[in-house]
């Protein structure tokens, strides 16, 4: 198999949607932009659920960061259940930082305090969602989920990635496959 062939197996820049049928509940109606995905696994940030134990001003205290009447405020949300003490910022490509990844089109990570310096004092990117923690797969085990019906994929797009409605997040990604998710069972099978 060539290179090209080998990289389209991949779904780095993706969405994952959490079919009814996943039984891990850390994931029960889950988004997940995928930031990497190689023949070394994945890795990737959960875009619909909310952490409710830290302000945006009381992370920015424990990294000795001083905020301005202009530091952006922002939600933090649960990114996944891997390295939940890390913060990660997707957002949009008019900030760049050395350390920057791209995503997609229009969609990048940084997952440095740079940018957590910038948002404080209100010179951050236009669109941002801060996260703390990962969803991690190891070598082979997202393919093995995504045959087993456990995620569909749908392409990334800015409303669903920086969306402030956390809650219909995960319709309007099922929707955006044309699917109707009254008619998706939570039976586990196969036809």
């Amino acid at each position: 198999m060539g290179d090209i062939e080998q990289k389209n197996s991949y779904f780095e820049g993706q969405i994952l949607i959490a079919m009814p049928t996943m039984s891990d509940p850390r994931f029960q109606k889950s988004v997940i932009l995928l930031c990497a995905h190689t023949s070394d696994g994945a890795m990737g940030i959960v875009l619909n659920k909310n952490i409710d134990i830290i302000s945006f001003r009381e992370l920015l205290g424990q990294l000795d960061l001083t905020p301005n009447s202009k530091g952006q405020k922002t939600s933090i949300h649960f990114g996944g259940p891997v390295e939940t003490e890390r913060g990660f910022v997707l957002h949009s490509t008019d900030l760049m930082h050395d350390s920057t990844m791209m995503i997609g089109d229009g969609i990048a990570l940084t997952a440095t305090v740079d940018m957590l310096k910038t948002m404080a004092v209100g010179e951050g990117p236009n669109s941002s969602f801060l996260a703390l923690g990962y969803s991690g797969w190891g070598p082979g085990q997202l393919e093995d989920e995504i045959q087993d019906n456990g995620w569909l994929i749908v392409d990334a797009d800015p409303d669903l990635v920086f969306g402030e409605k956390l809650d219909l997040k995960w319709t309007k990604a099922i929707q955006k496959l044309g699917i109707d998710p009254n008619f998706l069972s939570s039976e586990v099978g196969h036809a």
